[in-house]
């Protein structure tokens, strides 16, 4: 049987920090190849994924999993109890950058998988998408594998992401969409001038401060059925000054939106540069504005493929899993053009944290449900 604590540590001791490989995917690869997996490299752009299917190419029915390699840097090292990519163990906990987001996630289901297909091969195919640049800009990464898969006529059926998604305990939720996500980036231009004689200037200070109170006193919606309220969040305004007795000429100040499917990008991106607008006729400024749309708001609504998640979840943990769309981004948001795509990970408490860990025994649990769904999806 392959050992998916094992797996993980070998991972862990891969210093895969994005954009950088690390070795952890020429593991994988290796392994799998091992199990009879048709293995791709797929790196585009400096960054390294790993496409490999078990059975039949173009099979009526492929079960997908997908998931990241590349880990965030790990900040202050001498914060650290234990060495970031030393996959201690301590009391059952193993500790490493990675180890919660989410080497073990795709530890425990690339040894799901092989050991899936070994024992008892499926009449379909299963397919691993592996890519090490989900922390970071995520063009090259799961959009490439996906780019190649259309390309090569190669399908997933449905799919399920790894990413750690229950907060406190094992089982406890699953998630079955997204919110959007997008940032803007506003910049004010004024007149600079002397504090003494504001009337010589044109200050872009009291015109940011009333777009950022605008934005962010607007209710965007009360929440959907699955989705909870949009929100807006201020996340900077600076202007360099560090004199008390000089008007700058710019300003600039960014808002991060989380959005639910009452929204798309496209609509958001049209409020904010009215709301810019009027405010720079109304002081007199120039306001410019810059907007990324890191991904839209997603929803696979319940149904067959959640049910096969739940139940296996349940069955393993005796915990039947909250279907949930909250929480940041992730590639799910890009695996959703292709197929029906659900998460269900670890418990996620440390992750991106000093000192991030996992308990061995998740590790194992989380290969033994995706065994199971495995084997109940291709029953």
């Amino acid at each position: 049987m392959t050992d998916p604590v094992k797996l993980t540590a070998d991972l862990i001791r891969c210093p895969s920090v994005t954009p950088e490989e690390g070795g952890a995917l020429v593991l994988l690869e290796e392994l799998l190849s091992s199990a009879g997996f048709d293995c791709t490299r797929v790196d585009r752009g400096g960054v390294s994924n790993l496409f490999a299917r078990w059975g039949q190419k173009g099979h009526a029915r492929s079960f997908g999993f997908n998931g990241h390699t590349d880990v965030v840097p790990v900040g202050d090292e001498a914060a650290w109890t234990k060495p970031p990519f030393g996959a201690e163990i301590d009391d059952g906990v193993m500790f490493g950058r990675g180890t919660t987001d989410m080497k073990s996630g795709v530890a425990a289901f690339t040894a799901a998988a092989v050991d899936f297909v070994r024992d008892t091969p499926p009449d379909g195919a299963v397919i691993l998408t592996i890519t090490g640049d989900e922390e970071g800009d995520a063009v090259d990464g799961t959009t490439a594998l996906l780019d190649y898969m259309d390309s090569t006529d190669e399908r997933m059926t449905v799919c399920l992401v790894g990413e750690p998604t229950c907060p406190n305990t094992m089982g406890e939720m699953m998630k079955i969409g997204r919110r959007g996500s997008m940032t803007a980036w506003f910049t004010v231009t004024g007149v600079q001038g002397h504090s003494a004689y504001p009337h010589r200037a044109k200050n872009p200070l009291p015109a940011m401060a009333r777009l950022m109170d605008r934005l962010a006193s607007h209710e965007l919606d009360r929440g959907t059925d699955h989705f909870d309220a949009s929100t807006l969040a201020v996340v900077s305004i600076d202007t360099g000054n560090t004199a008390t007795n000089v008007i700058p000429a710019q300003c600039s100040g960014a808002v991060n939106i989380r959005f639910n499917d009452l929204h798309t990008g496209a609509s958001l991106s049209e409020w904010l540069q009215a709301e810019a607008a009027t405010v720079a006729e109304a002081c007199g400024v120039e306001v410019d504005i810059k907007i990324k749309i890191s991904g839209e708001s997603f929803l696979t609504p319940p149904g067959p493929l959640s049910d096969l998640v739940a139940q296996a979840v349940e069955a393993e943990t005796g915990t039947r899993p909250e279907m949930s769309t909250t929480g940041g981004t992730s590639d799910a948001r890009f695996v959703k053009n292709h197929c029906p795509v659900v998460e269900f990970g670890l418990v996620g408490r440390t992750m991106h944290q000093v000192d991030e860990c996992v308990e061995v025994a998740q590790i194992a649990q989380l290969k033994t449900i995706y065994t199971r769904i495995l084997r109940d999806y291709f029953a």
